[in-house]
C-alpha cells in the first residue's frame, strides 16, 4: 500500500528575506517528519513584483531546499521567484530526498497584480511521480482555471501552493474543494499567513481534501498535516468512475 505523510508550513512570509525565511522553516518542521514538507507560494520572498530585486540568480533557494531535503531525508516542494537567461519564472520546485528535483513554471499569471508584465509564463503541465502517487503541480492563480488542471486519469493528486490574501479567500476555499471534486483527486491548497510588502492581509486557510470533498486536514500551531492512502483512491475511483466520461480536449499553447 502506497501512503504519503504531507506537512505543510502556513509561513508568515519575512518580506525580501531569504535567510530568515530559511532558518523560520527549519524551525518550524524541526520536529516534523513526513515524506514531504509543502512550502507556500515564492516562500523565499514573498510574492513580490520587484523581481529583478529578489529573483534567484544563483539557486539560492534551490541550495537551500536541497539541504533540507538532505537533511530530512524527505522531499521539499515550494516556488520561489528565479531569473533565468534574461527572464523571470514563478517556479515551483519539487525537490527529491536525493537532491534531484523536477520544477514548474506557473502557467496563469496574476494580471491584476501585475505578474503577468515582469514573470514569465509556462507553458506545460507537471505531474510528479513519488512514492507510487503522480502529483500534479500547481501555483495559485492557476486555481481559477479548470481546463489547465483537468485530470486526464494521468494524477492521483494535486499541490496548490498560494500567496492568496483575505480578501478574495472565500473563492481560494471554494475552488480548491471544486478541483478536488470533479478531478477524483486529492488535494492540499497550501497558503501563507500574515502582511505582506504591499500590506496585504493573508489568514490561515490552507486545506485539504479527500476527492469526495471531505476535509481531512490535520492541524498543530502553523503545520498542517495529512496522510493520503493511494488504496483509498483507487477504490473511490472505482466505486465512482466519474472521470472515464470526463470530455476531451486539448490545450493550444
Amino acid at each position: 500500500m502506497s501512503t504519503l505523510k504531507i506537512a505543510g508550513l502556513n509561513l508568515d512570509i519575512a518580506w525580501k528575506n531569504k535567510k530568515e525565511n530559511f532558518k523560520q522553516i527549519e524551525n518550524e518542521f524541526a520536529t516534523t517528519e513526513a515524506d514531504l514538507f509543502l512550502l507556500p507560494e515564492m516562500f523565499s520572498t514573498g510574492f513580490c513584483m520587484e523581481a529583478d530585486e529578489v529573483a534567484d540568480r544563483n539557486l539560492e533557494s534551490m541550495t537551500w531546499m536541497k539541504s533540507f531535503a538532505k537533511s530530512k531525508n524527505s522531499a521539499v516542494a515550494g516556488s520561489v521567484s528565479v531569473e533565468e537567461n534574461g527572464k523571470f519564472y514563478n517556479r515551483f520546485y519539487f525537490v527529491f530526498p536525493d537532491g534531484n528535483y523536477e520544477y514548474y513554471d506557473k502557467r496563469h499569471l496574476f494580471s491584476y497584480s501585475g505578474e503577468d508584465k515582469i514573470y514569465t509564463a509556462g507553458t506545460e503541465r507537471k505531474i510528479i511521480d513519488y512514492k507510487g502517487f503522480k502529483i500534479l503541480l500547481q501555483v495559485c492563480f492557476d486555481l481559477r482555471f479548470p481546463v489547465f488542471s483537468r485530470n486526464k486519469n494521468d494524477y492521483d493528486a494535486v499541490l496548490y501552493v498560494a500567496n492568496w490574501p483575505k480578501s478574495r479567500v472565500e473563492a481560494w476555499k471554494s475552488l480548491l474543494k471544486a478541483r478536488s471534486i470533479e478531478n477524483q483527486a486529492f488535494l492540499f491548497g497550501l497558503n501563507r499567513i500574515g502582511v505582506d510588502g504591499y500590506n496585504l492581509e493573508y489568514e490561515e486557510s490552507s486545506l485539504v481534501y479527500f476527492p469526495d470533498g471531505k476535509e481531512i486536514s490535520e492541524r498543530q500551531n502553523n503545520l498542517i498535516s495529512t496522510d493520503w492512502e493511494l488504496d483509498e483512491l483507487k477504490e473511490f475511483r472505482n466505486k465512482f468512475p466519474f472521470l472515464n466520461e470526463r470530455d476531451e480536449f486539448e490545450i493550444i499553447p
